[in-house]
């Protein structure tokens, strides 16, 4: 199976190639560092470490916690952090400086991932989320490298896909040494999928143990300052195409209650910073942009952060937020990240990616979900216009984070009991 599964890996890799010349063209640094992806490296210093390998932004600062809590927990093996997205290589380095070995995961070729194993030599892989790649697990294996997939999760779209590769998904999976799945049904769906039952352990969500700086709060204070400390801010933070229309739908009509407040749009993807702020302008909002200033002009109705990485100091200086990715059918991102920082959260209905965290703030009264641009004005203005019911969600919030902790410290124990027998 795996050998038909590499052949039409090698049938397909020039559309793959296209594909990363087509994203390209609307983001330059798809373009660049190639090799990488083939496994052609300078390989890092100090070989023999631990590789975390995070696809994109929301699984960097998944890892990030867990990757610092690795350099200090084992401070004799270095970490290596791969990705397969620029955006999620711009996080990585905002976040971690030369402080870890970064490079692209390679792409599932056999030579391409052999290149990188030799070039490395890792004691462990850990992989967030899941991303079931064979050769690269087939490969760890062979070379008796321990795999965990760490905070495990399996979407009902992704669990559909699995099913139907049942055969192979088994096979890859059968090379994992520990699962921690973030949580009962996803462990199930893990087993259901091929996933030996013994190997897998449910630790909770890492995404509860998220670590804001003690610095947030006050970056924030100072954001609002600039834009105005009296101004009714709603941000809608990591929003795609579906999310933005009904966004300044509502917000129009939120204008006529509220004429001082403030939209703050942070999309998801660089390559769509120039046509939000096209869509907001055609709108008829007057736009300004982050990279002009983090200040605005009192008259700007709509401010666009065409910045990666400084969505959570932005969610500091809100009043409101909503989560996009949840009005088009992306199937929504964290909603942690403004609960931890204790704001409201508007969400819309299709949350699959974080099915299980959101229906949790949404029973508890930390979130509300909303289902086209009416509800949205509605929801926002009913806030804007209590600021003890904000108070009041963003607390319920802030405490069901901190009740959820703990997936971190488990994790790093599953780690010591993989690492150490390669050490003794």
């Amino acid at each position: 199976m795996r050998r038909l599964y590499t052949l039409l890996l090698y049938l397909v890799m020039p559309l793959v190639l296209l594909h990363l010349l087509w994203r390209g063209l609307r983001d330059s640094a798809y373009l660049k560092r190639w090799p990488e992806r083939f496994g052609f490296f300078d390989p890092p210093g100090r070989t023999g470490g631990i590789v975390v390998h995070a696809a994109s932004v929301g699984e960097v600062n998944v890892a990030s916690a867990l990757v610092r809590s690795l350099s200090r927990r084992f401070p004799d093996f270095p970490v290596y952090l791969t990705t397969f997205t620029p955006t999620g290589s711009d996080r990585v380095k905002s976040l971690f400086r030369n402080d870890v070995f970064h490079v692209y995961a390679p792409l599932d070729l056999p030579g391409a991932v052999k290149r990188f194993y030799n070039r490395v030599q890792p004691r462990l892989l850990i992989i967030m989320e899941t991303e079931i790649w064979p050769n690269l697990y087939f490969e760890a294996s062979s070379r008796s490298i321990p795999i965990m997939i760490a905070n495990a999760r399996i979407s009902e779209q992704s669990f559909g896909a699995y099913r139907r590769l049942r055969r192979m998904t088994a096979a890859a999976l059968n090379q994992v040494s520990r699962i921690a799945a973030k949580s009962r049904v996803d462990a199930e769906r893990l087993i259901d999928i091929g996933a030996d039952e013994q190997r897998i352990e449910v630790t909770g969500n890492l995404k509860f143990d998220v670590a804001l700086p003690p610095s947030l709060l006050e970056q924030g204070e100072t954001i609002r300052m600039a834009w105005g400390a009296d101004r009714l801010v709603l941000l809608a933070g990591s929003t795609h195409e579906g999310d933005e229309g009904p966004l300044l739908k509502a917000f129009s009509r939120l204008l006529k209650q509220f004429p001082q407040a403030l939209l703050v749009l942070v999309p998801r993807h660089p390559e769509r910073f120039t046509r939000v702020a096209q869509a907001a302008r055609a709108a008829g909002f007057k736009v300004s942009l982050r990279s002009e200033g983090i200040s605005c002009p009192s008259s700007t109705q709509c401010f666009v952060i065409d910045a990666m990485g400084e969505l959570l100091q932005f969610y500091a200086a809100c009043d409101v937020a909503f989560v996009g990715g949840s009005l088009d059918r992306i199937g929504g991102h964290n909603v942690l990240e403004p609960a931890a920082l204790s704001r409201p959260v508007l969400v819309g209905p299709h949350t699959f990616n974080f099915e299980g965290i959101t229906e949790q703030l949404v029973a508890a009264g930390a979130a509300v979900r909303v289902a086209n641009a009416l509800e949205l004005e509605e929801e926002a203005a009913r806030l804007f216009s209590r600021p003890e019911l904000r108070d009041q969600m963003g607390l319920t919030g802030l405490s069901l984070v901190k009740s959820g902790q703990g997936a971190l410290q488990r994790t790093l124990e599953i780690v010591e009991e993989l690492i150490t027998p390669a050490t003794g």
